[in-house]
């Protein structure tokens, strides 16, 4: 997924490696080969079906759930204006449109409304609604990245000699920061997922341990998780990393941090006997 810059997603799309899909939400009504634009094309098309999603709380937002209208079709892009022949980009470019929109949102809500641009198949409703759930999982993928950056494990910074092990290093930090993310999208347990899903079962002795030194008098600073569940683990590396149980919800920084204390506890757990 990549941002819809008005030069750049075309390039993008028409220069796309082999085996390598794109998806992108258009944020441009651009020229299509018709002599029509792209935000007016869904009103040409039949709707394909419906789906429903869990719309999250945001600043001003309420949490709900939202009905979708979903549409989609083939369309063929013309090549910005701001970009000539001799820039060997073709004169246009053909790719699938997507487009859900939110059915009777709530009085004074904005309705959820995506215009999604791939280069994935798309034959059926099914399909199109695999699309909205890739272009959903943005902010999980966002999260990855910033886990493994600046505020996590500054992957950036990285300075290694030359034919030196870098890829085996990243790809460790990349393993680390979805295991972070994985307890983050579990950290209510809604999926119910065992312990066993991303850590050894070794490590739930040594948790339960820790949880019973974070747990506190009030039913909020008390792990509301079944013990052996990945958000019963999610909480305790929580707690670990300064979340006090009292507001919001922890993320992925938060997490890590309480992650790398657990394996230090770990590590001092491990020597318990010698």
């Amino acid at each position: 997924m990549v941002e819809d810059r008005e030069g750049d997603i075309y390039e993008s799309f028409a220069f796309k490696p082999p085996n390598v899909e794109k998806l992108v939400r258009a944020a441009q009504d651009r020229r299509l080969a018709d002599g029509s634009r792209l935000f007016a094309k869904a009103d040409a098309w039949d709707e394909a079906g419906h789906m429903a999603l869990e719309w999250p709380a945001a600043p001003g937002r309420k949490a709900r759930t939202a009905r979708l209208s979903v549409r989609f079709g083939k369309v063929e892009i013309m090549r910005p204006s701001n970009r000539k022949a001799g820039q060997q980009l073709p004169k246009s470019i053909t790719v699938t449109l997507v487009i859900a929109r939110e059915i009777n949102p709530p009085a004074g809500e904005e309705a959820a409304l995506w215009f999604l641009l791939t280069t994935h198949t798309v034959n059926d409703i099914a399909d199109a609604r695999r699309i909205i759930g890739f272009y959903r999982l943005r902010w999980t993928i966002e999260q990855v990245f910033r886990t493994m950056k600046t505020k996590g494990f500054a992957v950036e910074a990285l300075r290694q000699e030359q034919d030196g092990p870098l890829e085996k290093l990243v790809t460790a930090i990349l393993i680390a920061a979805i295991k972070v993310m994985q307890l983050v999208v579990e950290r209510d347990g809604k999926a119910r997922r065992p312990l066993t899903d991303v850590f050894d079962p070794d490590d739930q002795p040594a948790l339960e341990r820790v949880n019973q030194d974070l747990e506190g008098k009030t039913e909020k600073q008390k792990n509301p998780h079944p013990k052996g569940s990945l958000a019963y683990a999610g909480w305790v590396f929580a707690r670990l990393g300064g979340w006090t149980g009292y507001y919001g919800k922890p993320g992925p920084i938060v997490i890590l941090r309480g992650l790398i204390q657990f394996h230090a506890i770990k590590h001092g757990w491990s020597l318990r006997d010698v």
